[in-house]
């Protein structure tokens, strides 16, 4: 069983179709991790205490978990379309992505996860975290990460020109 993690970004995208070339023939769950409302809210810097509540955060959540079953359904759909036995599933965060990921893998007893890298470099890379710079740090298992093409494609000019990315 491979998990693939999918957001509907370009980079998970490419994750989906480097998880078909790469794994195509074994069965497949593809993940998408949504963030209940209030732990969204402890974490903006408007704090909790000032975030406007327009409707019940039980409802927000409701809507969250429904729009991330149809993310991960479109993930999917599109590994489906290249040829995958697919499942599909969201999981809500509670102790951030990266552990929510390595905690699904393991329920599922995924033999590697595949994900997307999003390319970031120096100063955004160190105040936006990466996700799966920290899956890779603490998984059990093998972890793919695939850039997508646009991320490939200005590593690829920078190690012409002489500079990385």
């Amino acid at each position: 069983m491979i998990l693939i993690c999918y957001d509907g970004s370009p980079d998970s995208r490419a994750a989906v179709q480097g998880a078909a070339e790469l794994f195509g023939d074994q069965p497949a769950t593809v993940l998408t991790v949504w963030e209940p409302f209030v732990e969204m809210a402890t974490r903006s810097s408007l704090g909790l205490g000032l975030v406007p509540f327009a409707s019940d955060p039980d409802e927000i959540d409701e809507a969250s978990g429904k729009a991330a079953d149809q993310t991960a359904a479109d993930g999917a759909a599109l590994a489906t379309r290249l040829g995958m036995t697919v499942t599909y599933k969201s999981a809500s965060q509670l102790t951030g992505t990266a552990r929510t990921i390595l905690a699904e893998a393991e329920a599922m007893g995924a033999s590697a996860i595949v994900m997307g890298s999003r390319g970031l470099t120096g100063v955004k890379s160190l105040l936006l975290g990466s996700v799966s710079h920290e899956v890779v740090q603490h998984a059990d298992r093998a972890v793919v990460v695939i850039p997508s093409p646009e991320v490939a494609a200005s590593r690829a000019r920078a190690a012409r020109e002489g500079g990385a990315t």
